[in-house]
């Protein structure tokens, strides 16, 4: 077919503008592949914000660390921050949009349980990474989450094991504390059935939920107040979560109730949720974590040194979850160096055995089952609204994924190694063998 002197003209300036449109391209392209992605979801509003925001920090700082070395693989990383606002569906939306839309190579983010239950199928969907670097209940192994945070063998077992002891004041009655949802829900069963393997009876231990944000504590006070005046020593175990917090410990001091007479044992109240409190009247609670501020090691000088010049001087407070993302983030950027890609599944598998010197001053080091062993400290709050490390384990402890003070959990076990590959299996038993 012949083609029209006034068709041609315009075939030639299509494929003209088409040849520019690619020419142009190029070098976008090209950038973009220059660069890895790094995906930030925090809570930097609501009720969260209080705990979240200085993670999103910590993760920009540890950035620009590594850019600073030379990025990765030759290449600059660039951070992408969502807020998810304290919103726990949003969270599942804004993870499906940083590894769709935003092709970030990995997450760090989360703080809650119900925000991290959110994602997960979305990352388990999409094969996406996502850091974890907070405390938790446990009871959870998956294969595109690292949890750099404690497990309750490494935090709420040893706390209240402690608070048992001599040292810890020879406690018989127990409060247990805590928000409503899964993380305190579950780490209060795992407590209950470890205090009844200790003789505990069930009269001497009262459980409390309230919402997230609760600010009315007064009556909960005044019931832990009568529920120890029954001539044993009792002190509350806290799983309370974001700003109740203050209003909780605001309280205390109102009905002056000091550590003397009913201890607290928080398990999400670091150094920085203490800012702004009146640490006087908080002197002698305690805490349980597995790094605190003012734990005396080179590493630590380094992290606190590190975190005061990225705010210019204007904030020097470090916290264990700060510490946990620290460790998350290096062993991240050693596997992907080790792996020589950010493929995940090249990742996942350098990730195993991964060692960092971290801030605790202990090495710690990632296992098949996805958790890190870290060491358990208690810290008691000084007059000056820090922690004063008053006891530690002597090594860093290795995370049990299942409780094995739940019988259903005791026979499962976690080992993402290939060609075992499995987050909740049933343990074979001999026979089976």
């Amino acid at each position: 077919m012949k083609t029209s002197s006034s068709t041609a003209p315009r075939r030639r300036l299509r494929w003209g503008l088409l040849l520019l449109l690619l020419l142009f391209a190029a070098p976008v392209a090209g950038a973009d592949d220059n660069t890895i992605r790094v995906g930030i979801l925090h809570s930097l509003t609501g009720t969260m914000a209080i705990s979240e925001s200085v993670l999103k920090d910590t993760v920009l700082m540890l950035i620009d660390d590594q850019n600073r070395r030379g990025g990765l693989l030759g290449r600059k990383l660039v951070p992408i921050v969502v807020d998810p606002a304290s919103d726990w569906d949003l969270f599942a939306e804004k993870a499906r949009d940083l590894l769709t839309k935003e092709k970030v190579a990995v997450v760090f983010g989360c703080w809650t349980s119900v925000s991290r239950k959110s994602v997960l199928p979305v990352f388990e969907q999409m094969n996406g990474l996502l850091y974890y670097p907070v405390q938790y209940e446990g009871e959870e192994s998956s294969r595109n989450i690292f949890y750099t945070g404690a497990a309750p063998n490494q935090q709420a077992i040893p706390a209240a094991r402690y608070l048992m002891s001599r040292e810890g004041g020879d406690v018989r009655r127990w409060v247990l504390l805590g928000t409503d949802y899964v993380y305190p829900r579950t780490t209060n069963r795992i407590l209950e059935a470890y205090l009844a393997s200790e003789g505990v009876s069930q009269k001497d231990i009262m459980t409390i939920y309230t919402p997230f944000g609760y600010s009315d504590w007064r009556e909960i006070i005044e019931r832990i107040k009568k529920f120890r005046t029954e001539g044993k020593k009792t002190a509350v175990i806290s799983t309370i979560n974001g700003d109740a917090n203050t209003y909780f410990y605001k309280e205390l001091a109102a009905q002056k109730v000091d550590a003397n007479s009913i201890p607290v044992m928080a398990f999400s109240v670091g150094e920085r949720e203490l800012l702004g409190m009146d640490a006087k009247s908080l002197a002698g609670h305690l805490a349980a974590w597995n790094y605190f501020h003012s734990v005396e090691s080179p590493e630590n000088d380094a992290f606190i040194k590190m975190w005061k010049e990225f705010t210019g001087g204007k904030d020097e407070t470090t916290n264990d979850p700060m510490e946990a993302t620290f460790v998350g983030f290096r062993m991240w950027a050693q596997a992907v160096a080790q792996a020589g890609t950010t493929d995940v599944d090249s990742v996942r598998q350098a990730m195993y055995g991964q060692r960092v010197k971290a801030p605790s001053g202990f090495e710690e080091v990632m296992n098949a089952n996805h958790h890190l062993s870290k060491p358990i400290m208690i810290g008691k709050i000084d007059a000056a609204g820090k922690f004063e490390v008053i006891w530690r384990s002597i090594n860093p402890v290795r995370a049990d994924a299942w409780s094995k003070h739940i019988p259903d959990s005791a026979k499962r076990t976690a080992d993402w190694t290939f060609p075992w590959v499995c987050g909740g299996c049933i343990e074979p038993t001999f026979k089976e063998w």
